[in-house]
């Protein structure tokens, strides 16, 4: 087998990115401390075609450096948004009738395996700071709470590597 080249890799400019169909996913960063993980959130939104990114609370914005060297480009071609209050951007999407997910450790989660989705409705997902989680009132107040199985000694992922794994597995459940 030989690499491909960037060249053959034939990807969106960012201006067809922006114009193509989205993938029905809005991802919510509620207080990321890290300018590296939001890069790489926007990072991942890009390769799946996420419809938006909320910056909530104490989470950067660009342009920054450090967003920047982690996103690649990223924070061109993924719309975002900053609101300062997690509870207002997900009372407003579960108004616009999209159905809301907390990725935490809860009482009563399910298992990122187990969830089932339904291609015809459009899904926030709510990823939280990288000490703290998502907020308990927000956790609260979604329709769903979904957890990442994890079989080590370690309590958590990564926020960067959490939000890859389960926008690849949402993503992957709504094409089928």
């Amino acid at each position: 087998m030989r690499k491909l080249k960037n060249s053959e890799l034939n990807r969106l400019e960012v201006e067809a990115f922006k114009k193509a169909p989205k993938t029905p996913i809005v991802i919510v960063l509620d207080n990321i401390r890290s300018l590296n993980n939001i890069g790489s959130v926007f990072r991942t939104a890009d390769a799946f075609l996420i419809e938006k990114i909320y910056l909530c609370g104490i989470t950067a914005t660009p342009p920054h450096k450090d967003i920047h060297k982690t996103a690649l480009g990223a924070t061109e071609s993924v719309a975002w948004e900053y609101m300062e209050h997690t509870g207002e951007v997900i009372d407003s999407l579960k108004n616009q009738g999209i159905i809301t997910i907390a990725i935490e450790q809860a009482e009563n989660a399910t298992m990122l395996d187990q969830f089932t989705v339904d291609p015809s409705r459009k899904y926030a997902v709510v990823f939280g700071n990288e000490v703290k989680g998502v907020q308990q009132e927000i956790v609260s107040s979604t329709d769903h709470v979904v957890e990442i199985p994890q079989f080590g000694t370690k309590h958590s992922l990564n926020i960067s590597v959490s939000a890859g794994v389960v926008i690849w597995d949402l993503f992957s459940k709504l094409a089928r």
